[in-house]
């Protein structure tokens, strides 16, 4: 895969537990395929339960499973990690590897902004807010998330399976 990849390791806050150790990353210009493409391949690398539509506009996360969001179309300045996270900007073409427990909000996007999402095994997702009374039961669930088994995109041998096995 000829892209860069950014590694994001985010601290949790008392609110947004983030991933004790595992980094989001982003592999940047790494989609250049229709969206049914992407679909077929994601599902072929076990990355399933997908579903095409923008990022909410409010900090939330997911304790029980990993997520990624390949954006299809547009571009959005996401945050990362909670209120005190990271800014960053995706564009079309981008991948987002979201481990459990990573907060992400959508902080403005053009109209046309979409993603592809989808999470290992086809996981289903909880949707966590924040809320002080959720965190010790997401900090419990996050462990257990079900690793992934290959990288979405390029397999058994694709640089997730590295770059989380090195965390």
């Amino acid at each position: 895969m000829n892209t860069s990849i950014d590694r994001i390791l985010l601290k949790e806050d008392g609110y947004y537990p983030n991933h004790p150790y595992l980094p989001a990353l982003v592999y940047r210009q790494a989609m250049d395929m229709p969206t049914r493409e992407a679909e077929r391949l994601f599902k072929k690398n076990r990355w399933s339960n997908t579903w095409v539509g923008g990022i909410f506009d409010y900090h939330h996360y997911h304790s029980r499973t990993h997520e990624i969001l390949g954006v299809i179309e547009g571009s959005a300045r996401l945050k990362l990690g909670g209120p005190h996270g990271q800014t960053l900007e995706v564009k079309k073409g981008d991948l987002i590897i979201l481990p459990a427990g990573v907060a992400h909000k959508n902080e403005g996007a053009t109209v046309d902004f979409q993603v592809l999402a989808a999470y290992p095994f086809g996981e289903s997702f909880d949707l966590k807010t924040g809320d002080k009374k959720e965190y010790e039961e997401a900090l419990s669930q996050i462990p257990d998330a079900p690793a992934p088994a290959a990288d979405p995109l390029l397999g058994e041998n694709g640089p997730l399976m590295e770059l989380w096995n090195r965390s």
